[in-house]
C-alpha cells in the first residue's frame, strides 16, 4: 500500500478583507497628500512669479541706466531689446499671463489697473514716487496672506 499524503491546502495570497484595508489606507494617505501637493504647486507658481518680477524690474533698471534717467513709456515696443518676451505672472490669481497694464500710481498699495487684476502693472507716471516700478497686478493674497502688490 502506498502512503498517500494529502495535498497541502494552504493557499497563498491575500484575502478580500486584507486588500480592502490596504486600499482604504492608500485612500486616506492620498486624501491627506493631495491638498499639500496642490498647495506646493501654488507656492512654486508664486516663486516663479517673484523671479519673473525680478527679471522685469532688472530689465527696467538697465533701460533706465542706458537711457540716462528716462523710464520706458511702456514695456512693449521700445522695451523689447531689454526683455522679450515679458515673462508671465505665474501665480493663479494673476492669470498666468504676461500682460502689462500701465498705471499712474499705486493707490493705497493696491492696483485696479484696467479692472483686470491679472498680469503686471507698470507705473508710467514720471511724477509718481513709484515711477518705473513693476508690480504684480492683483489685490489677491498669496499662500502666506501677503498681497501680491508687496512683491
Amino acid at each position: 500500500m502506498s502512503n498517500c499524503r494529502g495535498k497541502n491546502n494552504s493557499k497563498q495570497g491575500f484575502t478580500l478583507i486584507e486588500l480592502m484595508i490596504v486600499v482604504a489606507i492608500i485612500g486616506i494617505l492620498a486624501a491627506v497628500a493631495l491638498p499639500k501637493f496642490s498647495q506646493m504647486l501654488e507656492k512654486s507658481r508664486e516663486g516663479a512669479t517673484k523671479g519673473n518680477l525680478a527679471a522685469i524690474r532688472s530689465a527696467v533698471t538697465i533701460y533706465y541706466a542706458e537711457k540716462e534717467g528716462t523710464w520706458p513709456g511702456d514695456l512693449t515696443t521700445a522695451f523689447t531689446g531689454y526683455l522679450y518676451p515679458i515673462p508671465p505672472a505665474k501665480a493663479t490669481p494673476l492669470g498666468n499671463v504676461n500682460t502689462v497694464f500701465a498705471t499712474a500710481g499705486v493707490p493705497s498699495g493696491v492696483f485696479f489697473s484696467a479692472g483686470a487684476n491679472k498680469g503686471w502693472a507698470y507705473v508710467t507716471d514720471t511724477t509718481s514716487v513709484f515711477a518705473g516700478n513693476v508690480f504684480a497686478n492683483s489685490i489677491a493674497t498669496d499662500t502666506k496672506g501677503s498681497s501680491f502688490t508687496t512683491y
